[in-house]
């Protein structure tokens, strides 16, 4: 067990994920706006990152655990050593997901003010993420916890026969 959360008078418990959770948080992954076009079907993909994240120190798979026992929520948190910021450790957030259920309950909120304590914890000097530019309530969400947008973030999806640049 990572932290016990108190969310709206119940015990909400953070935990390292385990193998036996990929078909939860792949469910949470498939029920947000954008995920439902591009997650969820065969796990084997999903299983294959999850033992790759498992086996790496510096990745963190958490999960919310409700205290009936359900998958309420997820998030990864990285650990990236540079050598920008005079060789200062940064976290990412990534993967955000909440039950749709528990949206506005305040879980959101305690997982990630966990991550930002474990991320200073663990001696990082920054703490960062991405949203989807679409997601205009999750920014508001991280701008209401005291991230700011610093940055425009880019991406280019590469395709797997190497097509890209």
């Amino acid at each position: 067990m990572l932290a016990r959360l108190d969310v709206g008078g119940e015990t909400v418990v953070l935990r390292r994920a385990v193998a036996t959770d990929v078909a939860g948080i792949v469910d949470l992954l498939a029920a947000d706006q954008l995920g439902a076009g591009r997650d969820g079907g065969d796990l084997a993909p999903y299983l294959a990152a999850f033992a790759a994240i498992d086996a790496d120190p510096a990745q963190l798979l958490v999960v919310a655990v409700d205290e009936g026992g359900r998958l309420a929520a997820t998030f990864q948190l990285s650990f990236i050593p540079g050598l920008a910021r005079r060789g200062s450790l940064r976290a990412q957030v990534e993967a955000v997901r909440v039950a749709p259920d528990r949206r506005g309950d305040g879980l959101g909120r305690a997982m990630i003010t966990w991550a930002v304590d474990e991320a200073r914890r663990r001696g990082c000097t920054l703490v960062q993420l991405t949203t989807d530019k679409r997601r205009t309530d999750a920014r508001r969400f991280y701008e209401g916890l005291g991230f700011t947008a610093t940055h425009e973030g880019m991406k280019l999806l590469v395709a797997a026969d190497g097509d890209g640049v």
